[in-house]
C-alpha cells in the first residue's frame, strides 16, 4: 500500500508543474492539484490525466482508492 507521500510524489512527477496536497489515509486518499497543464481541460479530461499517472497502482491494488480536485492556478 502507498503512503500519502508515495502518492504526492508519483503525482508531482507525472504531472508538471503541479502543487499537490494530500488527505487521507494511505488506502482512501484524495488530492488536490494545481498545475497549469489543466488549462482549457474539461472536468474529465483532467480527471484522466491524474488518474493516467496512478493506473498500475490503482490496478495492482497499491493505490486502493483516489479523489482528485483538479485547478490551474488562476482558479485557486
Amino acid at each position: 500500500i502507498m503512503t500519502l507521500e508515495e502518492v504526492q510524489l508519483k503525482l508531482e512527477s507525472g504531472l508538471e508543474s503541479s502543487d499537490v496536497t494530500m488527505e487521507g489515509d494511505g488506502c482512501n486518499c484524495s488530492a488536490v492539484i494545481v498545475s497549469p497543464i489543466f488549462e482549457g481541460l474539461s472536468l474529465l479530461q483532467r480527471q484522466r490525466a491524474v488518474l493516467a499517472v496512478v493506473k498500475e497502482e490503482i490496478k495492482s491494488g497499491e493505490l486502493h482508492a483516489l479523489s482528485v480536485k483538479t485547478f490551474t492556478p488562476a482558479e485557486r
